[in-house]
């Protein structure tokens, strides 16, 4: 009996069954609320070293303030998206802010990870955590956070920043009902210091003033902090029970969003050493401004789904926006500034969606029914010739309602409270994109009337008066784009220049005409091909132009036309390897800084970062 024992364990373990193959990689998936299917990618180029960067997205024509988790100066135009409802508003705190497009879902047939980590300017990290599953094959979990604090080289300039991130998605076998779902949990704290002094400090190269927090700063104790919570739902149900040529649909969409901004100064202006920086104020200390939103969004659709010509949407969408303060402005023994702003818009509308052989197209269509009139024309076709080839147009009409800190904001600073009827910003656009095997390139073509904008009231730029106004006239905008990569062997040398030219009668909208960024890489593999290894330079300009200013005390840029930056080269080196699933990245940022003299800013009075080496990893786990 015994020896028969052993000779069955024998006979279990040789016919033990072999270790599952592990699956393809597009079988991982991640989509959006469009469907636009994209696969996990753990490949390793230059396009994954311009993403590592704390967006996590390429971020040409974005230029970054001196300390990690600030604001960014926005030099390509392009890049700038409108929605004809209105905004919250404080846009300097929003580049890293997720909206509801931004978040994504997933499908995957094992556990996925992935960890993101890089080292800041000083003093703390900058993480980003995710993990996403399938319970079944019908219903996925994810979760994630990114994390960064960072003291920054300069006075009173920490960046604390969080965004968490929940999502769910189901579908039904037969996929008759699926629903995707979210929350979010957003905050972005900053420490606010208004820019330097005494500029010419920095610009004297004077070698005490290495050491970035030995120089003044305008404002030593102020911050800000936007903070935003997001419960969104998007689900549909269809009518037939199977799913055949022709379908009809009943589709809701739900968003529930709640935000906070908040301006804090705690010590008064000494008035014998210290320019009131924000004009006169209602109090001597303790400055503190405190400003709430939500709102609640509801859209119902009904769609007919052919596979010949298409699917037809209709929608209804009702809007309730609450925007308020806890406080009134009184003057002359009447109300000057209200404590809030409530009202609600409703709008019906249309989508067209065709995707066939090579042709993609959708078409939108939406007019509010309220008084608070606004619209939205959009067109859009794209042709593949191959995944390789491609070419789209779209021409967008947009009737905007004008961002609600544009209409009401209070302030204990007594030029900072405003109530203002604006006009609706009129956007057309026209946009053209090539993608092929030899490159790629797009251009727009936009036309704003009636724009809004943010500029400084006193002329002399002792103080800082940033008040909302509107543009009468016409302004016309015109970029082109293109990029393209050449290969020799082991090096290649990837190229991206953006061309842009405003015409208008006053200067409201500033650009600069040029922005590129070219860089030389080496790539191979070592060690058996057990490591791949990509190593070089990139290169980044823009030219000079008179740049926005930044005001930290609402969040905004505001035009000017009185000080001009740019002009200076920024040259990075990295080192970047890739083992498995793990990318490890090492860059030099900004090595020519010490030697091509500190004129180099991110706006106005804000200086751009000096030379750091940083280190960092995007490590992938398929379980």
């Amino acid at each position: 009996m015994k020896g028969e024992s052993n000779d069955t364990i024998r006979k279990s373990l040789r016919e033990a069954p072999k270790e599952n193959p592990k699956a393809p990689h597009n079988w991982y998936k991640i989509y959006g609320l469009k469907k636009d299917t994209v696969y996990v990618d753990t490949s390793l180029t230059i396009k994954s070293d311009y993403k590592f960067n704390y967006l996590r997205k390429d971020n040409f024509g974005l230029l970054p303030f001196a300390n990690d988790g600030h604001t960014y100066n926005t030099l390509d135009y392009g890049l700038v998206n409108k929605s004809a409802l209105p905004g919250f508003g404080f846009k300097a705190k929003n580049f890293n802010y997720l909206e509801a497009n931004d978040i994504m879902y997933y499908s995957v047939p094992t556990p996925l990870t992935e960890l993101y980590f890089k080292t800041v300017l000083e003093q703390g990290q900058s993480v980003d955590a995710f993990v996403t599953l399938n319970t079944s094959k019908n219903l996925n979990f994810s979760i994630a956070y990114k994390g960064l604090r960072s003291l920054g080289k300069y006075q009173n300039s920490l960046a604390s920043n969080g965004n968490f991130r929940f999502t769910s998605s189901y579908h039904t076998t037969s996929k008759r009902y699926g629903l995707n779902a979210h929350f979010t949990g957003q905050d972005f704290s900053n420490q606010e210091n208004g820019g330097l002094l005494n500029k010419e400090d920095f610009e004297s190269e004077d070698s005490q003033f290495n050491d970035r927090s030995r120089l003044e700063v305008i404002l030593k104790d102020a911050k800000n902090k936007l903070v935003g919570k997001r419960y969104f739902i998007n689900h549909y149900f269809r009518l037939n029970k199977n799913d055949v040529s022709n379908n009809v649909y009943l589709e809701h969409q739900m968003n529930y969003e709640t935000k906070k901004y908040s301006f804090e100064k705690t010590t008064g202006f000494d008035e014998d050493t210290e320019v009131k920086y924000f004009g006169d104020a209602f109090v001597s200390e303790k400055y503190s401004d405190l400003t709430k939103s939500n709102s609640f969004y509801n859209k119902i659709s009904a769609a007919f789904s052919n596979s010949t010509i298409g699917k037809f949407n209709i929608f209804a969408e009702d809007v309730r926006y609450n925007y308020f303060y806890n406080r009134i402005v009184i003057n002359n023994n009447q109300v000057a500034i209200p404590s809030s702003n409530n009202f609600s818009v409703q709008a019906l509308g249309g989508t067209y969606f065709y995707l066939k052989n090579k042709i993609r197209g959708e078409a939108t269509f939406a007019k509010g029914l309220s008084k608070n009139e606004f619209s939205t024309l959009d067109i859009f076709a794209e042709y593949s010739l191959n995944e390789k080839n491609k070419f789209s147009a779209q021409y967008s009409n947009i009737n905007k309602l004008p961002d609600l800190n544009y209409t009401l904001y209070q302030s204990d600073f007594v030029f900072y409270n405003w109530y203002n009827n604006f006009k609706n910003e009129k956007i057309n656009s026209l946009k053209f994109k090539l993608q092929s095997q030899w490159g790629s390139a797009e251009a727009q073509f936009s036309v704003y009337n009636d724009y809004l904008y943010f500029s400084n009231d006193d002329a002399t730029n002792a103080t800082l008066i940033t008040t909302p106004k509107q543009y009468s006239g016409t302004i016309n905008y015109m970029s082109v784009k293109a990029e393209k990569e050449f290969k020799f062997r082991k090096w290649s040398l990837d190229n991206t220049v953006l061309f842009q030219q405003v015409t208008q009668d006053e200067a409201i909208l500033n650009m600069p005409k040029l922005i590129t960024r070219n860089t030389l890489c080496f790539s191979d593999h070592l060690f058996k091909k057990a490591l791949f290894l990509q190593t070089g330079i990139t290169f980044q300009y823009f030219t000079e132009y008179n740049a926005n200013g930044y005001n930290p005390l609402i969040s905004e840029f505001y035009s000017q036309n009185s000080e001009k930056i740019g002009g200076f080269p920024m040259f990075d080196f990295f080192v970047n390897g890739r083992v498995r699933q793990t990318r490890i990245f090492l860059k030099a940022e900004h090595f020519n800084s010490s030697f091509t003299g500190n004129k180099f800013y991110s706006a106005p009075n804000h200086p751009y970062k000096d030379f750091v080496i940083r280190f960092g990893l995007v490590w992938n786990f398929f379980q």
